[in-house]
């Protein structure tokens, strides 16, 4: 009876745990869906090298992201970022979402076919590199394995697209949409199917530096990521090194499968240089623009291709098209 009970526990929720490699403080945010049980925190603080694991429900859907340097008011005691702002005063985010640029990582639980569906998120822009890596988990027939953005953009974004902090460093990075508000940008409007919002030079950029990761509202053909509910628990880390995703892939225990013809497996899980094409209609101001991602190590090289060929399997799913899983 005891081990039943046990099992039926463990059916019940889905541990997910964040990782900050950052050598700065990053303070998570968690927001449930609407209509999704509530977590039991929506904000903390999160010191370089620290972890901690927090519990989601069955069926729980929702955004997890990290917000960077923040501080209370001296004068009011108010709590605000500089990025992924949740707009609440205080740590915890209480029902706030994270203001735009900002990277995500989505998840609905439980879905569709008794599967769990995870992406991270750059169609809001990107302010921190963030990885999702499932442990224990299996495909069941569709792709389960790790996804994200293991490239800082805050340096080499596009200027029209950098948002700089008070010393004039880049601290993150606006999607076009953010940048421009036009309906081709946003996927609104006259363009709000597949066949109408194409990816712009602007969603490429992002695109072009972390391949995995959702760039635009639509870029369902190389981002779409299942495992079987109840199976996987998450591991989310933001700022990964190489060798810390070798060891977290390597904890999965071979639970990956490929994704179908076409699903992106062969992208590369990073690609050494960032470019950047100008937009062609006169809306930006640079024809060109190339900048240096961070250098690995030649030893990284051949992880990254054997990461991109047998174990990373791209899969971000839409950002506001998370329940249709449901």
């Amino acid at each position: 009876m005891s081990l039943l009970l046990t099992s039926l526990s463990g059916a019940l929720s889905t541990t997910f745990t964040l990782t900050n490699s950052c050598g700065y403080t990053v303070w998570p945010g968690l927001l449930s869906s609407a209509g999704s049980p509530p977590l039991s925190t929506t904000g903390f603080e999160l010191a370089p090298g620290d972890s901690r694991s927090v519990d989601a429900p069955a069926a729980w859907s929702g955004r997890i992201w990290g917000r960077t340097r923040c501080a209370a008011d001296p004068a009011s005691g108010s709590f605000s970022c500089a990025t992924g702002e949740c707009g609440s005063g205080a740590v915890e985010c209480s029902g706030g979402g994270a203001a735009p640029p900002t990277t995500l990582a989505e998840f609905t639980l439980n879905g569709a076919g008794g599967n769990d569906f995870y992406d991270v998120s750059l169609v809001d822009g990107s302010n921190l590199p963030m990885v999702v890596v499932p442990q224990g988990g299996s495909g069941g027939g569709a792709s389960c394995g790790a996804t994200g953005c293991l490239v800082d953009l805050n340096g080499p974004c596009p200027d029209d697209l950098k948002v700089v902090g008070p010393d004039g460093a880049g601290i993150a990075c606006k999607s076009a949409c953010g940048a421009y508000g036009r309906p081709q940008d946003c996927c609104s409007g006259d363009y709000a199917t597949p066949a109408t919002c194409q990816p712009s030079a602007s969603s490429q950029f992002f695109k072009n530096a972390c391949p995995r990761a959702y760039s635009y509202a639509y870029d369902d053909a190389t981002s779409t990521f299942t495992c079987a509910s109840g199976v996987a628990s998450y591991l989310i880390t933001f700022c990964p090194s190489m060798s810390s995703l070798k060891s977290s892939v390597s904890s999965t225990g071979g639970g990956a499968t490929n994704p179908s013809s076409g699903s992106g497996a062969g992208l590369p899980l990073i690609n050494d240089t960032v470019s950047f094409a100008g937009r062609g209609d006169g809306y930006s101001p640079y024809p060109y623009a190339s900048a240096s991602a961070p250098s690995l190590p030649a030893a990284a090289c051949p992880l990254a291709l054997a990461a991109a060929a047998f174990t990373w399997l791209c899969a971000v799913a839409p950002r506001h098209r998370l329940m249709r899983w449901l």
